[in-house]
């Protein structure tokens, strides 16, 4: 039987597939629209799933500025892009990177994933893994594709900066905490 009978299964053998896509949310806008970012990040994670690279996307993010979770709006991205909704888990309560690692492993627990990949922007990426591997997760990493650098993408960058240091003061505490 030829490979692309059984779904590709050489594909597979040459790119490493996950249990799931970790899809850190991003800013809703005033409006109600996504933001780039997080069309983004969300547009990359369904591009994931379609190569056959992860078999699940966690949807992760709460209501921050806006009464819509980002995870609802990612699920509604997705969905509108054609994929199954029983392929798709929102984590609904978070509202930073700390509490998406938090909210997220007993989620990934009791779904037994093992192999996770992680979605976000790449200046997001190094402290999101960080975070995720210090609360006991085995994640990868997967950068968006990210767009011209300009003046709000530089202050991203800039502020990730600033917040991976106060990052692992953070964790470190959050993980002596009861």
């Amino acid at each position: 039987m030829s490979d692309a009978l059984v779904g590709g299964a050489a594909a597979q053998r040459m790119t490493p597939f996950y249990d799931a896509a970790v899809v850190l949310g991003a800013a809703i806008q005033p409006d109600g629209r996504p933001s780039p970012a997080m069309r983004r990040r969300i547009a990359h994670g369904v591009g994931l799933y379609r190569e056959g690279r992860v078999g699940h996307l966690l949807l992760s993010g709460g209501c921050v500025e806006h009464e819509t979770s980002e995870a609802s709006a990612m699920r509604l991205i997705a969905l509108e892009a054609g994929l199954p909704a029983d392929v798709l888990t929102l984590e609904e309560r978070s509202v930073n990177t700390l509490e998406n690692a938090r909210f997220c492993r007993p989620i990934i627990a009791r779904r037994g994933w093992r192999r996770l990949l992680l979605v976000t922007d790449g200046y997001h990426l190094p402290r999101a893994l960080y975070t995720f591997r210090r609360f006991g997760m085995a994640v990868d990493g997967a950068a968006a594709p990210a767009p011209r650098w300009s003046g709000p993408l530089l202050a991203a960058a800039a502020r990730e900066t600033v917040a991976l240091l106060i990052y692992l003061w953070r964790i470190e505490r959050a993980l002596r905490a009861p």
